[in-house]
């Protein structure tokens, strides 16, 4: 006999037609697993991301904070420098305290701050570089005036 149909564990035969055991969400999990190992890779080239804005902030304060503890200040001299340095802990260590639970209690705040501040930028870069242009060209004498050093007084710069 040989169309025979397949034996099931048990011994009995299957059904030529019974679904196959398949993973049904086979293509996410090799599109999770990419991503995974595409994320490792990156990890592994470029180090670790970036924190949120406020861990970001918390690491400053505590490397600015490690920084003045530890030197020396040459403007006090060695006369005032051991009751200078205990000044500069305890003002690091107040300007911390003062720092820490408004990172605690708004931490998203630091997010929106940081992305506000990457547009102002932006738009600053994106002004500059339009001016830039302007001048650039002119003094190439591809356009304006001979002698005109810049925008003419009053003209007005759109930064959107």
């Amino acid at each position: 006999m040989s169309e025979e149909l397949p034996l099931s564990d048990a011994g009995e035969p299957k059904p030529a037609d019974a679904p196959r055991a398949t993973d049904d969400d086979a293509w996410s999990t090799a599109c999770a697993e990419d991503l995974a190992a595409e994320k490792a890779r990156r990890r592994a080239e470029h180090g670790p991301p970036p924190g949120s804005a406020a861990e970001e902030l918390r690491k400053l304060v505590d490397a600015v904070a490690d920084r003045l503890s530890s030197t020396r200040s040459p403007l006090l001299g060695a006369v005032a420098g051991p009751a200078a340095q205990q000044v500069v802990r305890q003002v690091v260590q107040q300007a911390k305290a003062a720092v820490e639970p408004v990172i605690e209690r708004n931490p998203d705040v630091f997010d929106h701050l940081a992305a506000a501040g990457g547009e102002l930028l932006a738009a600053y870069r994106s002004a500059v570089q339009t001016q830039e242009r302007r001048w650039t060209t002119k003094a190439d004498g591809t356009g304006g005036t001979d002698g005109d050093e810049g925008p003419p007084p009053g003209e007005r710069i759109d930064v959107e």
